[in-house]
């Protein structure tokens, strides 16, 4: 995909926010029509920044950025709607945003799985069983990366066979990352 100078108002959710001074952050947003995106957001950590709505997660944004390089400049950014993610709920949407940042090549649009992601974020917001919405969202990023499991769409809210699914899409997530544990997995795993 040619680099392009500037974007208006594309909807996007922040996957990843890292300091890049005292207060500026990069962003590593998932845009529906850009796929991953990395941006400065210059001044975003003041107290009353235009840019400030880019430092939240999981909630819809309207984000619009300039510059051809790697690393955009971030513009503006607005709420596109709210979405009340239970607490619980956390550890899950953190997950999906590790696949998508770890599965998906920078600048690829995949507005499928972008309608996927938010889906999944819906669902866990409304309370709906996280096993079911984790392994739905698993099957549709392997799907749209080319590593899906050669069969019928499941039903994602059968849980009687979600032990077995668990294991089948646990084991194409690692052939696709290469047996690279993932950030999240370490997390688990110290807490228990």
């Amino acid at each position: 995909m040619s680099k392009r100078h500037k974007v208006s108002e594309a909807s996007a959710f922040l996957l990843q926010a890292k300091a890049w001074s005292e207060t500026s952050c990069i962003a590593t947003l998932f845009s529906r029509d850009y796929g991953l995106v990395a941006g400065i957001a210059k001044g975003a950590k003041r107290p009353y920044s235009v840019l400030r709505p880019i430092l939240s997660h999981f909630q819809p944004l309207s984000i619009s950025w300039s510059g051809q390089g790697e690393v955009k400049t971030i513009t503006s950014a607005d709420f596109e709607g709210f979405l009340a993610l239970p607490a619980k709920a956390m550890m899950s949407a953190w997950y999906m945003n590790e696949l998508i940042l770890r599965s998906l090549p920078k600048e690829d649009p995949h507005s499928l799985l972008f309608d996927e992601y938010t889906f999944a974020l819906d669902s866990l917001c409304s309370g709906i069983n996280e096993r079911s919405v984790l392994r739905r969202f698993e099957w549709h990023l392997l799907r749209e990366v080319g590593y899906g499991l050669e069969e019928g769409v499941p039903d994602f809210h059968d849980l009687s066979v979600e032990p077995v699914l668990r294991q089948r899409l646990r084991t194409q997530i690692e052939e696709h990352l290469s047996h690279r544990e993932l950030n999240t997995r370490k997390v688990l795993s110290s807490l228990r």
